[in-house]
């Protein structure tokens, strides 16, 4: 499977077909879970066809044990190579992807059921990643020189390393971002990773594993567990950090057990994300972004929009755009580029979206397009979504839906799109458009999000990879990207030396002290208002 193209079987109309990949495909890939003998496995459903995609074997918690061994191993000496060969890995995958990208998208597509536009998104995310840290990493990992308590008698350098043994627990809705990406910076960093797969998308980062192999890195430094809750939750025990990427309530437990154990950890939770269209917008313009920030991958993301307050001026010509873009979305699965938004992943994501839009539209919620189930195209497509009249009290005002559904809200004024925006515990991504970016970017500082976009989507956010980001409040903590991505694989080391202690000469703590109790209080009095006036820092 690794280097050919995945060939589909729905058992509806070939009965010979047990399995949507042909198990000889993905033995070897399977081969990689990191599994005792006489493992259980699971057989996730292709969303396309409800079809069985693979046996995938299942780790347990007595797994882990060996496999963090293993990893400390391979971790000690791959933390000891120059930073040059661990970049030079990077480069190679970000090569390797690009060269392979349609086998990955074909499984991306099995397994999750989004569009093949909304695959690429994921793959074009991970290249840059690791274009961005292997050109970047030397610069952030080198040590720093800051000034010393004894100015030039002192040498203060701040140092990082690596963890040790990074766990990664990542969701079905983005293997390849949210598993390689996240693996690609703990390891250029310098440690290994501990990497949990859901049993639904563990074919792809299987084949992730794979392809960091043929970039050569060494064997034990990814190894892929395949389980649910409980291995994410054993695994705390085994590693030095650990990454989550799921909803707010599985987050808090995760941090919990974390702070219990005392191991540091990076949350990126759930998202109620809002957009606020000023009065000024170019309508068809602000509509076409609407439709790729609420749709894509079905509206299966934490950072998808699922709020739009829109100025009252504009309301209706908006509205009006929107739903015409959203009604004449291509929805089909196919593992090729025809369709415009793909499948929910399962009949759970389906049953959610489905309660949320009946219990807006029990509360007096107008459905403006869509609300139905499109069985003609799969068991789990569902209409790309847009709602008005959503009330307080129904659930899709405030709870995180997680499919294509989107409510949209009159607002008066810029006042009032920030306060209905920050109206949520959730705070990670938020959207403002407007033609003047001077006035974009200050509403965009008012916003309680620990991303906010002006005049585009998720997309150019996400992109920028200099830029970190992730949530606050129960949006979660902890940045990936940028410097700050790095730096949260890693732990500081402050080395002070202090210069002329054996040899009499100098300005060292030792000769102040040697001044008296009466006098080296009165003389370090003095240097502080000193450096206060140099303002030295």
């Amino acid at each position: 499977m690794a280097h050919e193209h995945a060939d589909l079987h729905d058992p509806e109309t070939d009965p010979l077909a047990t399995y949507v990949l042909e198990p000889d495909d993905v033995r070897t890939l399977l081969a990689r879970v990191v599994a005792g003998p006489g493992h259980a496995t699971a057989s996730s459903a292709a969303p396309f066809t409800g079809a069985p995609v693979a046996a995938v074997p299942l780790t347990t918690p007595g797994d882990l044990p060996g496999a963090a061994r293993r990893a400390r191993a391979a971790q000690r000496l791959w933390a000891a190579r120059p930073l040059r060969e661990r970049t030079a890995v990077l480069l190679r995958v970000h090569d390797l992807l690009l060269e392979r990208q349609s086998d990955v998208l074909d499984l991306l597509q099995v397994e999750t059921g989004k569009a093949r536009t909304h695959a690429w998104e994921e793959l074009g995310d991970v290249a840059n990643t690791a274009r961005y840290y292997a050109l970047r990493a030397r610069r952030f990992l080198a040590p720093r020189t800051v000034r010393g308590l004894t100015g030039p008698f002192a040498s203060a350098r701040v140092l990082r390393h690596p963890y040790g043994v990074v766990g990664i627990v990542t969701p079905w809705n983005y293997p390849l971002s949210l598993g390689l990406g996240d693996a690609l910076t703990a390891l250029v960093a310098g440690n290994a990773v501990l990497l949990r797969a859901d049993p639904q998308t563990a074919l792809t980062l299987l084949w992730c594993a794979e392809l960091l192999e043929d970039a050569g890195l060494p064997a034990d430094l990814l190894q892929v567990l395949v389980g649910g809750p409980d291995v994410g939750m054993a695994l705390l025990e085994h590693v030095d950090h650990a990454g989550f990427t799921g909803s707010t309530r599985a987050g808090r437990v995760f941090g919990a057990r974390a702070g219990e154990l005392g191991v540091p950890v990076t949350l990126e939770l759930g998202g109620k994300n809002a957009m606020y269209v000023a009065e000024d917008v170019d309508v068809e313009a602000t509509a076409a972004g609407a439709v790729r920030a609420c749709f894509g991958s079905a509206g299966q993301l934490c950072a998808s929009i699922e709020r739009i307050y829109v100025h009252q001026d504009v309301h209706d010509d908006f509205v009006a755009a929107l739903v015409r873009r959203a009604a004449a979305l291509r929805l089909g699965a196919g593992l090729d580029y025809r369709a415009d938004m793909g499948s929910l992943v399962g009949p759970a994501q389906l049953a959610r979206v489905v309660e949320h839009v009946e219990d807006a539209v029990g509360h007096g919620a107008t459905v403006l397009t869509g609300g139905e189930q499109r069985p003609d195209l799969g068991p789990y497509f569902y209409e790309p979504t847009v709602l008005a009249d959503v009330p307080p009290e129904a659930r899709a005002h405030r709870e995180e839906t997680f499919g294509p559904v989107v409510a949209v809200y009159p607002v008066a004024s810029d006042d009032e799109a920030v306060a209905a925006m920050n109206d949520s515990e959730l705070g990670l991504l938020a959207a403002v458009w407007t033609r003047s970016t001077a006035r974009g970017t200050a509403l965009a500082a008012r916003v309680r999000a620990g991303m906010v976009a002006v005049n585009d989507t998720h997309h150019v956010l996400w992109g920028s990879v200099g830029a970190p980001v992730g949530g606050v409040g129960a949006s979660g903590h902890g940045r990936r990207h940028g410097r700050e991505g790095l730096w949260e694989t890693t732990w500081t080391q402050s080395v002070v030396a202090q210069r002329g202690v054996h040899t009499g000469r100098g300005l060292g703590m030792r000769h102040v002290h040697d001044l008296g109790t009466e006098v080296w209080p009165r003389v370090l009095t003095r240097l502080l208002e000193v450096e206060r006036a140099l303002r030295l820092p």
